[in-house]
C-alpha cells in the first residue's frame, strides 16, 4: 500500500473511502500488578494476559478495527530479570505454535515491528513463520510491537533517509512527512485512531510516537489480564464520541452556541 496523506489529513497510508476501520494500539500493561494483587507469580500474569490478547484479537473486527497494533514487549524490557525475559519468550513460542493456525484461518496477517538482530534465531524463525504463513490475509491486521522502542525506529528512519541523500538517491529538499513515515516500521498501516492503555499508566512509553500525534487517548484501570471485550467497548464508544479536529477547528460546544443565541 503506498504512503499518502490520509482522508483524515494525517500522514500515512489512505483509508477506505467510507472511513470504516479504525487503528488501535494497546499498551498491555498491568500483568504483573494483576499478579501481585493476588499473591500469584508474575508469570501467571503474563500467562493470562496472553489470554486476553486472544480475546481481543477475536472481537476486534466485529468492533469494527482493520489495524490492531500491541505493545508485547518494549526495547527496555531487556532490563526485566533474566527469568521474567525468559518466560515472556516462552510465551511467545507457546501462543505462535499453539494460535497461528487460528489466526491464519481468521483471516488475520501478522506483522512484526521491532528489532531483530538481538533475538535467538529461533524467536526470529517463528515471527518470519508467522509473518509469511499470514501474509496475504485481509481482515484484520495485527501488528506486533516485539523487541521495539518508537525512538530508535525514528532514528533509524532517520538514517535510512540520511543514507539515500549521501548517496544521491534523494534530494534533502524532498523529505516530507510522508517520506519519513515510508521508513518507519508501520509503512502501510494508517496512523493509529485509539491507543489504548491498561494498569492506569497515563503515557506511551515509547510507542508509537511518530503515528500517535493524533491519536484518540483512552486510560483504563483495569489491568491487561481483565480486559475483555466489555472494556474494549468502552475505549472504542468512549473514542466515537470524542471530536477529532487535527489542529482546525470544529462546530463550537453546544454551550457556547446556546449563549450566544
Amino acid at each position: 500500500m503506498d504512503d499518502q496523506q490520509t482522508n483524515d489529513g494525517v500522514a500515512g497510508a489512505k483509508r477506505p473511502a467510507d472511513g470504516a476501520g479504525l487503528h488501535v494500539g494497546i499498551i498491555m500493561d498491568g500483568n504483573g500488578r494483576w499478579a501481585a494483587a493476588r499473591g500469584l507469580p508474575r508469570f501467571e500474569g503474563h500467562r493470562r494476559g496472553v489470554e486476553a490478547l486472544r480475546r481481543t484479537v477475536r472481537a476486534a473486527s466485529d468492533l469494527g478495527v482493520r489495524y490492531l497494533t500491541v505493545y508485547s514487549f518494549s526495547s527496555e524490557n531487556w532490563a526485566r530479570p533474566p527469568q521474567e525475559i525468559a518466560d515472556l519468550m516462552g510465551l511467545l513460542k507457546l501462543f505462535i505454535r499453539c494460535d497461528l493456525l487460528a489466526l491464519e484461518e481468521a483471516g488475520v496477517r501478522v506483522r512484526v515491528i521491532g528489532e531483530r538482530d538481538n533475538l535467538k534465531p529461533e524467536i526470529v524463525s517463528l515471527l518470519e513463520e508467522a509473518e509469511n504463513r499470514t501474509r496475504r490475509n485481509s481482515k484484520l491486521d495485527l501488528m506486533v510491537a516485539f523487541n521495539y522502542g518508537a525512538r530508535q525506529e525514528i532514528v533509524e528512519a532517520a538514517r535510512a533517509l540520511a543514507r539515500d541523500a549521501a548517496a544521491g538517491r534523494i534530494d534533502p529538499d524532498s523529505i516530507d512527512e510522508a517520506a519519513f513515515a515510508a521508513r518507519l516500521q508501520t509503512a502501510g498501516a494508517p496512523d493509529p485512531d485509539l491507543i489504548i492503555r491498561t494498569s492506569g499508566e497515563m503515557r506511551l512509553s515509547n510507542f508509537l510516537m511518530w503515528q500517535a500525534a493524533y491519536s484518540e487517548l483512552v486510560f483504563l484501570p483495569v489491568c491487561w489480564p481483565d480486559f475483555d471485550r466489555a472494556a474494549f467497548e468502552q475505549a472504542i464508544a468512549s473514542f466515537r464520541a470524542r471530536e477529532r479536529r487535527f489542529g482546525g477547528v470544529g462546530p463550537a460546544p453546544i454551550a457556547q452556541v446556546k449563549s450566544a443565541s
